[in-house]
């Protein structure tokens, strides 16, 4: 363990100047993460009129600046990663590794973290300035809030793995993770609040693992479910995180026997 450890610590290093290296682009895909902000005016636009649900333009203002601060520290890229080191044969010099190539691309994932942070922390003074008394007073809450952030953000990065895994099996797994994201959009709460939906599809979609991943974060940072609730919902992030790893552990095994029966 005390090996693993030193390893995992290693492969931090290198992944971190590594981000650093290629901060260029990470600025880029943070400034092109403005979909929330989109959403705000849009939807505060409408509440202008009246409340909907709730949620007045303060509300929705509030809503949408912290689901922009989840996401940007959420987001995970592995899939990309994953299916094109898989098509061009670069997966073979991973597998050389002493460490399972997932437990690499987690390491490059979180490495990015630090970054991610000093990226936002503009976010994070302008959404302190703008949403004020909007957020949480509860101090088990605020507690909770980075678990069920590093939650979210490992329910993708799972799922990620299970998907880039599949491209062992299939000529391209993007269109698969095309269609993962179109779900995400529609029901994670990113485009807006799920208390906006009937009560009916809201039961249904908490089957799912998407709200799990934006909505269950903003709502614990703003507060509007109590610190049960937040629990409830790790114990649920905790289930999928789980299922996709393992599936994805299985998948990527067995797709080992044909990727170096062709080739790869």
């Amino acid at each position: 363990m005390k090996r693993f450890g030193s390893m995992f610590a290693g492969l931090l290093r290198v992944a971190f100047a590594e981000a650093v290296a290629y901060r260029g682009e990470f600025i880029v895909w943070f400034l092109a993460t403005n979909m929330p902000l989109v959403m705000w005016l849009l939807w505060s636009t409408v509440a202008e009129e009246a409340p909907i649900g709730g949620f007045g333009p303060a509300e929705i203002a509030a809503y949408f600046i912290v689901t922009l601060i989840v996401r940007l520290l959420s987001g995970a890229w592995v899939v990309w990663q994953m299916t094109e080191e898989i098509r061009s044969g670069t997966m073979g010099q991973r597998l050389l590794r002493p460490l399972h190539p997932f437990v690499n691309y987690c390491a490059e994932n979180l490495a990015a973290f630090p970054l991610r942070l000093v990226v936002l922390t503009p976010v994070f003074i302008f959404a302190a300035a703008y949403v004020g008394g909007g957020f949480t007073s509860s101090w088990a809450q605020w507690a909770l809030a980075p678990l069920v952030i590093l939650g979210a953000w490992a329910i993708g990065f799972t799922a990620q793995l299970l998907i880039g895994a599949l491209a062992m099996h299939w000529q391209s797994a993007v269109s698969l993770m095309d269609f993962w994201l179109g779900l995400y959009f529609v029901f994670s709460g990113y485009l807006m609040p799920l208390a906006l939906f009937p009560a009916g599809l809201r039961e249904a979609i908490a089957w799912l693992p998407f709200p799990y991943m934006i909505s269950l974060p903003v709502q614990t940072l703003l507060g509007q479910i109590d610190t049960a609730a937040t629990l409830r919902g790790l114990l649920v992030q905790s289930a999928y995180i789980g299922g996709f790893l393992l599936s994805a552990l299985l998948v990527f095994r067995a797709g080992l026997r044909r990727y170096q029966v062709f080739g790869g």
